[in-house]
């Protein structure tokens, strides 16, 4: 690949601006291999070079991929205008410019968040032709009824009177009170509307798998962690809906019941 300046690839990286990155490459803070570059216009090659600003390394990748365990309380958009924002739970040294929440969470839901840069990414995973299945964990208000089922996977008519896409559901370990459910679409609140219109009430929303991405156990709640490539691909596998809830329903359970949110 040609080479590059190097204040070009720290600015597309980051959230430091090229005059910043100048400062901080006059002063020694830049290395590149492990030398310190005082001259940010320094050529270097993308792919290889091993770059360090203030002794954090800056990835090769264009794009930067980070999952959150979205805390409750938290508006996933980068505008405070309506709270506090999903933004101020990424570090500083995950963060870049043009960084957005890829796809959305009510701000009292909780769970995987997807947090990039990468526009085409992130269409592609909203996008109606191309919707990953999601997978949620509910805490219910009353007991959940079998009869659900049935009418989940016939495809719910919310109050408004618009139809649902079939949606898989089943109740999980431990709690007569919790299921899990699997969208294959992303109305408003719908989740919420769904169980609203057989007749139950939504107390806790977590979202646990985007594709055959799984919220780790040990992310806790209110952190994140960047992404590896091949975590990416995992989007856009699927993952058995009756073999995940047999799997995970134990830990997901947990933390509802537990209250660890």
């Amino acid at each position: 690949m040609a080479q590059i300046r190097l204040d070009k690839f720290i600015s597309e990286r980051t959230e430091y601006t090229r005059s910043q990155i100048k400062e901080l490459a006059s002063k020694g803070k830049i290395t590149v291999g492990g030398i310190a570059v005082k001259k940010s216009d320094t050529k270097i090659d993308p792919d290889t070079a091993e770059v360090e600003v203030c002794g954090q390394r800056i990835g090769s990748s264009r794009y930067r991929y980070i999952l959150l365990n979205k805390p409750q309380g938290y508006v996933c958009s980068t505008d405070d205008k309506d709270g506090e924002t999903v933004m101020k739970l990424v570090p500083p040294e995950m963060r870049t410019k043009g960084m957005f929440p890829a796809g959305r969470l009510d701000k009292d839901s909780v769970g995987a968040l997807l947090i990039t840069d990468d526009g085409e990414l992130a269409h592609r995973i909203l996008s109606p032709k191309g919707h990953i299945p999601k997978v949620y964990i509910v805490k219910l208000a009353r007991p959940f009824e079998n009869n659900y089922i049935n009418k989940f996977e016939q495809g719910i008519v919310l109050s408004d009177g618009e139809t649902c896409l079939p949606a898989r559901l089943k109740k999980a370990e431990n709690s007569d009170k919790l299921a899990f459910v699997e969208l294959h679409e992303g109305k408003y609140h719908q989740v919420k509307r769904m169980f609203a219109s057989v007749g139950n009430h939504v107390e806790i929303l977590m979202r646990v798998s985007m594709g055959a991405l799984i919220l780790p156990e040990k992310l806790a709640i209110g952190q994140c962690m960047e992404l590896l490539h091949k975590d990416v691909e995992n989007l856009f596998r699927k993952e058995d809906f009756e073999t995940f809830c047999d799997r995970y329903s134990p830990i997901f359970s947990a933390n509802l019941i537990n209250n660890q949110l």
